[in-house]
């Protein structure tokens, strides 16, 4: 593992811990890897993972009733139940609008726990956080965003995305398809767009302009940003996983260095 400055990050006002993965080992770390920060939203790929993995053992399905009236459990991971970012009052029918929800992924935590028969956190730690061998994170608040991790754990996770282990790759792939084209959506922090695409928990980047992703990274790429400074990005081209930690809230200076920087880190490490 080397460790390593991003010259992306020169002149961010806040700890800026960097890390990157292929699927056999981490390439290099700028910062401590095992300082446990923040995820915010980063926290929802990590619970869908939970959830896929309860549909593989058969114990949930992604067509059955979940959530509001009218909405399937794939509705509450690809953002289309029709709950708001925040509370119960639906907005919309389901499947009709890309409206992004942390109420949609605490509705979903809660209907895993009744399937599976324990609390979602408990079974995000037996079934994710051990099997993984993710010693930093903490999986005990919301789903949608209440948990923490180190740039150790999510690089992890980003090789298990890249080689899944707990899920099989058939339906990786599902989580990482855009899931119903074509619905318009907002991106906090960057704005609405016509073709709001993404995946089973993960944001795909699409063709969106502006992103927290450099365009030197394919549409495909799969990742997530959160609220505490906070991203991981998956891209599959280049058998690549990146993570990003800071602990403070997102603004101005997240979204000026990290174009640059998912582009540094492509540019560096996407061809070895």
């Amino acid at each position: 593992m080397e460790t390593t400055t991003f010259a992306a990050t020169d002149g961010f006002p806040h700890t800026a811990l960097v890390g990157v993965t292929d699927p056999e080992r981490t390439l290099a770390v700028q910062g401590d890897p095992h300082a446990a920060l923040a995820l915010a939203s980063v926290s929802k790929p990590l619970s869908a993972w939970g959830a896929l993995i309860a549909v593989e053992r058969g114990l949930v399905d992604l067509d059955e009733p979940a959530g509001p009236e009218g909405s399937t459990l794939l509705n509450l991971l690809d953002h289309t139940s029709g709950l708001p970012f925040e509370g119960e009052q639906t907005q919309a029918a389901p499947g009709t609008r890309r409206i992004y929800s942390n109420s949609g992924f605490d509705t979903l935590g809660a209907h895993i726990a009744d399937a599976v028969g324990m609390d979602f956190s408990d079974w995000m730690t037996r079934e994710v956080t051990l099997p993984l061998g993710l010693t930093d994170i903490d999986v005990t608040g919301r789903p949608s965003a209440g948990y923490t991790a180190s740039i150790a754990d999510l690089l992890v996770f980003g090789r298990e995305v890249l080689r899944p282990t707990l899920i099989p790759a058939a339906l990786r792939d599902l989580a990482l398809m855009v899931s119903r084209p074509g619905l318009r959506g907002v991106v906090p922090g960057y704005g609405s767009f016509d073709d709001n695409q993404w995946g089973l928990g993960f944001e795909l980047k699409g063709a969106k302009s502006p992103h927290w992703l450099s365009d030197a990274l394919p549409p495909e790429t799969a990742g997530h940003f959160g609220g505490q400074g906070s991203f991981l990005f998956v891209d599959r081209s280049r058998d690549l996983a990146a993570a990003f930690l800071s602990g403070v809230a997102f603004g101005d200076e997240h979204k000026r260095i990290w174009p640059p920087l998912t582009a540094e880190i492509v540019e560096r490490y996407g061809s070895r």
